[in-house]
């Protein structure tokens, strides 16, 4: 059994060698590296990006990733993954303005791999240039130990719900479980996989913008939210030996494939801060009121992709935990609201509690912008008759990916059985109680 264990501290300047002697001292790219290994530069952001901002890590591996360029064009081998900008103007033809939810998608009928599960729920801005996100689910019970990937087009977010995942990487191996997370960088080579073959099932968030980022504390101060300490990244690991693979590429929504004599995942070494992590939503340090209202869920953020408007994200990733609600004179639930940012959710663990019923774990709702929502008629009438005493919150663990784009549903998740297309009867027991004094 493969022991995995961790770096910490998020975007830290980590460093890490399978085998010693192999990261060269002093300097990135020596004449010649240590063991025989060459040196590889990996960007995930441009070379002038602010020093902050700036994402690259060097790697020292077997052979450069150019002598895997080698590729043949895939022709429909994965026609439920959409990308965004690219061939979309189906959805866009087929846009359903209303408040959206769905039941967890029925498995695929055979056993089938994780690439092959991919399927994309909702879609919003353009690839090409940079912006905007894709959400999709996964589910899928078939390890393909000899098949890699690498997205070109997107940083990717996982959360799963079910079934725990063995990602291995070009920086090492992430061990994945429900109420945990993971990020891939752009343009990274990776493999999925399930552990001890259970069957794996979970949400899937492509960003095309900015990698994703901690947000700002403001005046919270120094310390809350999403701690960097808690965020682990990968010690160096490399496979060799494993005999013929496949490299799948995703470029522009496009799927090429690379025949391997190798694995690809021959890092010996590898020192930077563009690396994948992981990171477990119960550590998350839930900020709420003390006072009265309930506070805006932007005290929920765990990462953030800026967009080039300050305040206002390409994609922000939120979650709602178990909690203390204790606000005086409030109604606590979340409240009737309209917002110029679109909200996907979906349920990893429990109930959420604007909407005891009809939400489960592996469901989803799609709220677009300005489009009108909130608390169904049951959590309305507990909130707003309930005893206001210290609740203590739990058993609960609900997402949201929030985006500053119009988020278009695909076909497929129009045309699924598993939408609730009855969705919007939730609110329609509400009735006028105003009464002139």
């Amino acid at each position: 059994m493969m022991k995995v264990s961790y770096l910490t501290g998020f975007g830290n300047e980590h460093s890490s060698e399978a085998v010693v002697g192999a990261l060269p001292l002093g300097c990135f790219s020596p004449q010649k590296p240590p063991l025989g290994l060459y040196a590889e530069k990996f960007s995930s952001t441009a070379f002038t990006a602010p020093r902050a901002k700036n994402r690259r890590s060097w790697f020292y591996r077997m052979l450069p990733s150019v002598v895997r360029s080698e590729m043949q064009r895939l022709a429909n081998q994965y026609p439920n993954w959409r990308t965004a900008g690219i061939g979309s103007d189906e959805e866009l033809a087929e846009y359903d303005p209303r408040a959206m939810r769905w039941d967890p998608i029925p498995p695929a009928q055979k056993q089938i791999d994780f690439l092959s599960s991919i399927r994309t729920v909702a879609i919003a801005g353009d690839t090409r240039t940079q912006i905007g996100t894709a959400v999709s689910l996964y589910q899928f019970s078939k390890n393909n130990e000899r098949l890699y990937f690498v997205n070109a087009d997107a940083e990717m977010l996982f959360i799963p719900h079910q079934g725990d995942l063995i990602i291995k990487t070009e920086c090492g191996v992430l061990e994945l479980a429900p109420l945990e997370i993971a990020v891939i960088p752009r343009g990274m080579v990776f493999s999925v996989n399930c552990k001890g073959g259970s069957v794996a099932a979970g949400y899937l968030c492509e960003n095309y913008g900015a990698p994703l980022d901690l947000p700002e504390r403001g005046p919270i101060g120094s310390d809350g939210f999403a701690n960097d300490r808690d965020f682990l990244y990968p010690q160096a690991w490399y496979e060799e030996g494993i005999g013929d693979c496949k490299l799948i590429r995703k470029i522009a929504g496009l799927f090429f494939e690379t025949a391997l004599q190798d694995s690809p995942l021959d890092v010996v070494a590898w020192v930077g801060n563009s690396a994948p992590y992981k990171y477990n939503l119960q550590l998350f340090n839930t900020i709420n009121t003390v006072s009265y209202d309930h506070p805006d869920p932007s005290i929920f953020t765990v990462l953030t992709s800026q967009s080039d408007t300050p305040g206002v994200a390409n994609i922000d990733f939120v979650i709602f935990p178990p909690r203390w609600m204790v606000a005086e004179n409030t109604f606590r639930p979340p409240w009737f609201h309209r917002n110029c940012m679109s909200e996907w959710m979906g349920l990893i663990h429990g109930v959420y509690d604007a909407k005891p019923d009809g939400f489960i774990p592996g469901g989803m709702s799609l709220h677009n912008t300005m489009t009108p929502h909130g608390p169904d008629v049951q959590a309305h009438t507990h909130g707003s008759e309930s005893e206001l005493k210290p609740v203590h919150l739990l058993g609960t663990m609900a997402f949201m990916v929030e985006t500053r784009y119009t988020l278009f549903p695909t076909l497929f998740a129009l045309d699924t059985s598993a939408r609730q297309k009855e969705y919007h009867q939730c609110w329609q027991g509400f009735s006028k109680k105003f009464k002139k004094p």
